[in-house]
């Protein structure tokens, strides 16, 4: 039936443009943000997953810093127990010399006093941002530190913090407080075939507690601790003993190397983990948000083409009430 009141031709061909301009302008919007879930409305599942991985991944580009920084700090005290593991060799291959005949013991002791100066220096300057392991200048013992590791989400969606935890008390060389808590400050027994046992230590840097300060230290005899110091009056039972001592704290302090060596690792494994952890979460974010562009360039062309067709065929259906004014004329 032609009706002059109700062009159903035009009414169908103006739905089918308006739906092809709906596409097109979703189209356009893809591919001018590059978006297929651009908001909530597009999907809500998708935007809602992807809004809450983004927020992730911004936090464990935050953790990625936090690991730069952890491996600062791991790197320097790290260096600076090499160097010192270097030193204390040097200070071993001097006193071996010390115990050769003929050897002028105060010029080898003058070359240990400069090496123990270095050692001093060395701990001293073994700081980051503030932070020195290795040399301690407070009245408690050097604490436990905590760097950021990680970042965790749970099933239950509980956001978490993990830390590599590592006993600065351990690798402290110097402590300007308390002797005993120093690997270079505190007293080191040896024990001779006799029954003396004579104590020695390393340095003195004038702790409240210092091996040097006088303290009497509970051993098995009491004998208040030595400093070691190579002189022309030196005897060779004397450099044994200190030679012992030198090679006992070159084992403390090699061990605590290696642990601190553990924790570099760890720290440095951790920070290529989470930086690729980054990468594998912006994939995954894109691969449920991001519009494949050549699909959508592709839509856009066909929709343009659609559009094209929807137009004219509009343009036939309101011809059409044109022709029965034909009729009438003919009539």
């Amino acid at each position: 039936m032609t009706s002059i009141l109700t062009n159903v031709a035009a009414l169908g061909a103006l739905q089918t443009l308006r739906t092809i301009d709906l596409n097109m302008e979703k189209t356009q919007d893809q591919i001018s943000s590059g978006y297929r879930v651009k908001d909530a409305s597009d999907n809500a599942a998708y935007w809602s997953i992807a809004t809450g991985m983004k927020s992730d991944q911004s936090s464990m580009g935050t953790v990625v810093d936090a690991l730069g920084l952890a491996a600062a700090k791991t790197d320097t005290t790290y260096a600076g127990l090499n160097q010192t593991i270097d030193l204390l060799k040097k200070i071993k291959d001097k006193l071996v010399t010390a115990s050769e005949p003929g050897v002028d013991r105060a010029k080898v002791g003058n070359e240990i006093e400069q090496l123990k100066k270095q050692l001093v220096s060395v701990s001293k300057s073994a700081a980051f941002s503030g932070e020195n392991w290795i040399y301690n200048t407070a009245s408690t013992a050097m604490p436990t530190k905590k760097m950021v590791g990680a970042l965790t989400r749970s099933s239950s969606g509980q956001i978490g913090i993990q830390t590599i935890d590592f006993n600065a008390a351990n690798s402290v060389l110097i402590d300007q407080d308390t002797a005993d808590r120093g690997l270079l400050t505190q007293f080191v027994p040896f024990n001779p075939t006799t029954s003396t046992t004579a104590n020695w230590y390393l340095l003195n840097v004038g702790s409240t507690s210092s091996a040097g300060s006088g303290t009497t230290f509970s051993n098995n005899n009491n004998t208040a601790p030595t400093e070691i110091i190579v002189d022309a009056s030196v005897t060779d039972v004397k450099l044994g003993q200190m030679l012992a001592v030198v090679d006992t704290i070159l084992k403390n302090v090699t061990n605590v190397t290696a642990e601190l060596g553990a924790i570099k690792a760890r720290v440095d494994s951790q920070t290529n983990f989470v930086k690729d952890l980054v990468s594998v979460i912006e994939k995954g974010v894109g691969q449920l948000v991001d519009a494949d562009m050549n699909e959508a360039s592709t839509r856009l062309k066909a929709l343009q083409t659609q559009q094209q067709l929807g137009i004219q065929s509009l343009s036939i259906a309101n011809t059409n009430a044109s022709n029965i004014m034909q009729l009438f004329r003919n009539g």
